[in-house]
């Protein structure tokens, strides 16, 4: 034995998911920051989910267990929790994550791609709500577990919101950016959703969090009354006080409340009352019905509006192609998505408000679908002429696709209003009264979020006449129920900034536009003044003083709304619309969040409404419809194999696992013994290999990203979910422990089939209550299999989608090669050798030809090959044993001996009979080998090394087989007695070491109790690797060398602590492990545990070596003193700071009198006191006369540096680093200057 170097349910059950206490997270995010903090309003959002999770869970596994009931209500809580959550992850990619990203590089994306694996795992739950139809006994179950799954990711992906991406936003951004950013992401959830979203988050909360609550929304809204007043009266609204009280939310709704209200004066568009009640007006109904318009007719409004739009951006294409000028493209393309963005929320309102109400078969899906697509190709169109540049020879291309897809974009938006109109507005028309068609309208509008709104409403209106802008107005005052009359104020406001001169639309008529009194809330911080502009303008002016696009307003005092309970509703209004008398502009508040990320909004908001249908016609959010993003799939990493690839070869091996496990888990409670028995076995090597995995990535992979000064943070989240699942696996570690015992104990006691009640007689109480017990746990494990699957399966997505990729663009394949060869190197050869038919077993052999091939380049200075064929031999002899072991099976799984079985061709040249060769068809293989085309050189060289040996492997496999002459228990064979480290107390073994055994020499036939023993008194070397018998010490009898004594009477009796089936070789006191690299046994705990394998240098080194300067092959080769094989030697071998190496004892004797390496002659340490004695030494020696001016030509060791010195007998100093350690290398005799 040789010495290493000196280190120099789901969770069915609510107990299955790890939970993190809403409270705790409460403070511990928000430790460092002050209390106020409006980050704490996603705190707040993260509790209401993980109530409603664990009810969802609740009542899922209560209609799991038996208790039937109607599934509607369950349905319903699903969606709705789907729709909060949804939207709230979309408002964090639109808002949030692009903010973080600015100031924290590398954070973001990962929680991006997290949202879009939760949107799946919603999108599988409502397939399978959808499929209950078919009354299958394994729907419950199945529901339960996915439940579990979706509770699992979610509180997963909030946990580590809480852990990283909270602190650094309160870290990173003041009070006031934090409330500017929450501003913005509440301003991004469409309307109907807010009015819902704010009454469910403060209901699920306690009292004293929902006052925090408001608290938070009084530091976050902009303190301009009508803003707070619109936020409040949504957060106090009474429409979704409960999730058991929602409705079908595919159909949008604003408001609870029939509009029984008025609208008394109509002179002036946007004045209300001074009560703030409305009724409708016969007058103004007959007055619509005697000119003949009805309110539907406004989406022809709308139709006419986007074609005028869509008509301007193809003149400006064909401008852009007759000038050949792509300079204003940018606008062109801002200008372009923002008309996106209105047909988008245009065809979503109608999809979801205005159809379903017409007719509920009726839909426009395949056109609007259409128009996505092509609104998709034109934006991927301009953002490549942007990114790429035009040509000489692209330039002629890039026009005519310009062209070509504004005319066709606009040819499809005809077609399909044009069919609305005629199909669907004479359908409105007639069947829907007045107020009805009011209604719908508004419902369509609120389908937008505010900051929408805000831009929308003074594009549509600046299209319209006076006329038509009024009645646009007065239909949506009458539409809105009471609740929402700040709201539609706010409306009407920002639609009357658009006329002409920033007036009124009806500032001729008596009296003025309601809002303006608004003015005199905010006398204290200036007078606020509107420019009203074109729809279109880049500079929509606010009515609030602002110093930049993405700032909120000015300081204001904060409204103490909330505080003043007793103030009447209709007095809070009235002050909010009171009249004033001059002609000035509107004066509603702007809400002061940035427009230059429209583009995003369509993507994500769309994304989130389109999902929440409960149609199944809806589109998958993998569609390319709502790709908006400007990479292409970063998962699709190309043909070129790169070394790094091998560590993803295991992501495959890892879904293969998992799949297994999710789907045998549901055949536990059957109670059959080989299924419970596989499972465990299986669920252990996962669970061991998968930890092993994590480690390397922990240790070596990511901080090799985070190297990369490009790459900061960007593995830090998924280190947080090694954490995560690590518990997970632990968690079913100790079901599955307990499920095993209450097996084991109904098996003793009963030994059925089948563990069914069926199998029993119902008078036994116990037995019902542990088959009860048993069929809970086994319940319980399906669902935190599920879990686990769904959790490791969407974290290595995410690693394949973001991580894989940055390998190619930042790496070079000699630093990939170093990082592969680092993670085997600290891959123990236990491990090795469980994983490589683990991993081979799930690829293809292309695959596992490529996957060995990188190992072989990154092990090719090791003994790695040779292992892998010792390993090879190792495991034919053990297959059957293998086989019945019941241990092994435990350990490894059941079907770890089948998959070795059916890679074993990996290791085999490739041919079933190779050992019944004769000597000429073996020489005919060879010839086809030779003759292969398809071989590469390396290749062909191993396949017939492989066929060179086969006969003497097959020969040393058969010795075991056959005595050695006088191998009987005879007294005649030499050294048949046992012999003590320890006589007195009669401890087995040798001076060398502590063992039970002696090893019977292959070479001479003799017994010794180590090859040290042997090689001391004979003439020749032991070669402990073809030892094939051994002798018990206690019952002196000789058999097949192994762990344990074979005879019964010593009744499996230990040979030592540590047995190396390769090495032959026993140790019964120190910490031993078998380096698959070096082939040897060395003392230590093992690989990546206290030691690594450095693949360039060949030896095992300290972890805490890690950054040793490397020398090729360094270990192959006599110790310099002794002259000692350092590779194979027992003796403890120093690594020297060159490079170097020497065993420590010859190290302490050789410092005594050198300081330089043996071999290279550089310095063996620091020796700044040494050099700096000797320069005392020289300044106080006077040099001979004649000596005095004479210089010597010299070559520093340590820094290899050559110049001159001045002369002397003994030393000279360099005159760069200023050591001493240099030699002369020529000798000037004529006087000169000297360094």
């Amino acid at each position: 034995m040789t010495t290493p170097l000196d280190g120099g349910g789901v969770a069915v059950l609510s107990s299955s998911v790890n939970k993190v206490d809403s409270s705790s997270a409460l403070n511990g995010a928000l430790k460092c920051s002050k209390p106020e903090s409006p980050i704490l309003i996603f705190l707040f959002f993260h509790k209401a989910i993980r109530n409603e999770l664990d009810l969802l869970h609740r009542l899922a596994l209560t209609f799991a267990t038996g208790t039937r009931s109607d599934l509607k209500p369950l349905s319903d809580r699903y969606h709705f929790l789907s729709s909060m959550y949804r939207h709230h992850c979309n408002a964090e990619d639109e808002v949030i994550f692009p903010a973080l990203d600015i100031r924290v590089k590398n954070v973001a994306r990962t929680y991006s791609l997290e949202h879009k694996g939760e949107s799946n795992l919603f999108d599988h739950l409502f397939e399978l709500l959808n499929s209950s139809i078919s009354s299958d006994e394994s729907f419950p179950r199945e529901l339960a577990s996915c439940t579990g799954a979706l509770q699992t990711s979610v509180s997963q992906h909030m946990a580590k919101e809480e852990e990283q991406v909270f602190p650094l936003l309160i870290e990173k951004f003041s009070l006031e950016e934090q409330a500017s950013l929450v501003w913005q992401f509440l301003c991004s959830i469409p309307v109907n959703m807010m009015s819902e979203f704010l009454p469910w988050l403060s209901a699920s909360i306690s009292l004293d969090e929902s006052q925090d609550l408001r608290n938070c929304l009084i530091n976050i809204v902009p303190q301009e009354k009508l803003l707070q007043k619109v936020v409040f009266t949504w957060m106090e609204g009474s429409s979704v006080n409960t999730v058991e009280g929602c409705v079908d939310h595919c159909k949008v709704r604003c408001g609870s409340r029939s509009l029984t209200h008025q609208v008394e004066k109509v002179n002036c568009v946007c004045e209300s009352t001074m009560t703030g009640k409305r009724k409708y007006s016969g007058s103004m109904i007959d007055v619509s019905d005697t000119t003949g318009t009805q309110p539907i007719d406004e989406i022809l409004l709308w139709h006419n509006a986007i074609k005028k739009e869509l008509s301007e951006i193809a003149v400006e294409a064909r401008k852009i192609q007759n000038s050949g000028d792509f300079s204003n493209l940018s606008a062109f393309n801002e200008r372009f998505q923002f008309i996106a963005e209105i047909c988008i929320f245009h065809s979503i309102a109608e999809d979801k408000v205005i159809f379903p109400a017409v007719d509920g078969e009726f839909s426009f899906f395949q056109e609007h679908a259409e128009e996505e697509s092509q609104f998709n190709d034109f934006r991927r169109l301009i953002e490549s002429i942007q990114s790429e540049g035009a040509s000489s020879n692209s330039d002629v291309e890039f026009y005519s696709k310009l062209c070509t897809h504004a005319d066709h974009i606009m040819e499809t938006i005809q077609r399909h209003f044009h069919n609305e109109e005629v199909q669907v507005l004479p359908l409105a028309r007639k069947h829907f009264s007045f107020r009805k068609q009011c209604e719908l309208l508004y419902r369509s509008l609120c389908m937008m979020p505010l900051k929408l709104i805000e831009r929308v409403l003074p594009w549509l209106v600046g299209s319209l006449t006076e006329d038509e802008a009024k009645m646009f107005q007065r239909n949506m005052q009458l539409a809105a129920p009471a609740t929402d009359s700040a709201l539609v104020t706010l409306f009407c406001g920002w639609a009357c900034k658009v006329r002409s001169e920033g007036l009124c639309l009806s500032s001729g008529a008596p009296g003025c536009c309601p809002v303006q009194r608004l003015s005199d809330i905010e006398e204290n911080i200036g007078r606020p003044s509107c420019a009203c502009t074109s729809a279109l303008s880049n500079s929509h002016c606010s009515v609030l003083a602002e110093s930049g696009g993405n700032k909120r307003p000015v300081k204001r005092n904060i409204l103490e709304l909330q505080k003043n309970e007793d103030v009447p509703e209709t007095l809070e209004t009235e002050s909010i619309q009171k009249q004033c008398c001059s002609a000035r502009s509107c004066c509603v508040p702007g809400l002061g969040v940035s427009n230059n990320n429209l583009g995003l909004s369509s993507l994500s908001t769309a994304k989130s409404l389109r999902a929440s249908s409960f149609s199944s016609s809806a589109p998958s959010l993998n569609s390319s419809l709502f790709v908006w993003e400007t990479e292409s799939s970063s998962c699709n990493v190309g043909s070129t194999q790169r070394p790094i690839d091998t560590i993803f070869n295991f992501h495959k091996a890892i879904r293969k696992d998992l799949e297994y496990l999710d789907v045998e888990s549901g055949k536990l409670s059957d109670g059959d013994e080989t299924i419970v028995r596989q499972f465990n076995g299986r669920f252990r090597l996962l669970w061991g290999l998968y930890r092993a995995h994590s480690n390397a990535e922990d240790d070596i992979v990511f901080p090799a990203l985070e190297s990369k000064e490009a790459l900061h943070n960007v593995s830090h989240s998924y280190m947080l979910d090694h954490k995560q699942e690590e518990q997970l696996f632990e968690d079913i570690s100790c079901v599955l422990s307990e499920f095993s015992a209450l097996y084991e104990a109904l098996q003793m006691t009963h030994m059925p089939e089948d563990i069914s009640e069926s199998n029993f007689g119902t008078s036994d109480t116990n037995t019902s209550d542990y088959i009860k017990k048993y069929n809970e746990l086994a319940t319980k494990l399906q669902g935190m299999c599920k879990s686990i699957r769904v959790t490791l399966d969407q974290h290595l997505f995410r690693e394949e989608c973001e991580l894989w990729p940055l390998f190619g663009r930042h790496f070079t394949v000699e630093e990939q090669d170093k990082i592969v060869g680092r993670i085997i190197g600290t891959t123990g050869a236990e491990v090795l050798q469980s994983m490589l038919p683990w991993v081979t077993s799930a690829l293809t052999q292309d695959e596992q030809n490529k996957m060995m091939d990188t190992w072989k380049q990154a092990t090719k200075n090791t003994m790695f090959n040779e292992w892998l064929s010792e390993c090879w031999k190792e495991s034919l002899v053990s297959i059957a044993p293998a086989e019945t072991s019941d241990h092994s099976t435990s350990q490894r799984g059941a079907e770890y001996q089948e998959s070795l079985d059916h890679n074993d061709q990996m290791f085999k040249p490739g041919w079933k009979d190779i050992f019944r060769m004769n000597q000429n068809e073996l020489e005919s293989e060879i010839r086809k080998v030779y003759r292969d085309s398809t071989l590469d050189p390396r290749r062909k060289a191993y396949l017939v090394q492989n066929l060179l040996t086969s006969r003497w492997i097959a020969s040393q496999q058969k010795l075991p087989k056959v005595p050695l002459e006088g191998s009987s228990n005879s007294v005649e064979v030499e050294g048949h007695s046992p012999s003590y480290r320890d006589p007195e107390k009669h401890v087995f073994g040798c001076e060398h070491y502590k063992r039970n055994c002696k090893v019977r020499a292959p070479c001479c036939g003799k017994l010794f109790t180590c090859r040290f023993c042997h090689d001391n008194v004979s003439d020749h070397s032991m070669d402990r690797k073809a030892t094939s018998e051994m002798m018990c010490m206690r019952c002196l009898s000789i058999q097949p060398i192994g762990p344990i004594c074979m005879t019964p009477s010593c009744n499996g009796f230990s040979m030592a602590k540590y047995y190396c089936n390769i090495c032959k070789f026993f140790d019964d006191e120190r910490n031993v492990y078998h380096c698959p690299f070096c082939n040897l046994c060395r003392v230590g705990r093992g690989l990546g545990i206290d030691y690594f394998h450095c693949m360039k240098c060949n030896c095992c080194l300290g972890l805490k070596s890690a950054s040793h300067k490397c020398l090729e092959k360094g270990l192959e080769m006599n110790c310099p003193i002794c002259c000692d094989d350092l590779f194979t030697s027992s003796a403890t071998v120093r690594a020297l700071p060159c490079g170097h190496y020497m065993h420590s004892a010859c190290f302490q004797a050789y410092t005594c009198s050198h300081y330089t390496c043996p071999i290279c002659s550089k310095s063996l340490g620091d020796m700044a006191v040494y050099f700096g004695m000797l320069d005392a030494l020289l300044a106080a020696e006077e040099l001979p006369e004649e000596y005095k001016d004479r210089c010597q030509d010299i070559l520093c060791h340590d820094c290899d540096w050559k110049g001159t010195s001045r002369f002397h007998w003994l030393y000279h100093k360099c005159g760069l680093c200023g050591s001493y350690n240099t030699r002369v290398i020529k000798c000037e005799t004529s006087n000169s200057s000297c360094s």
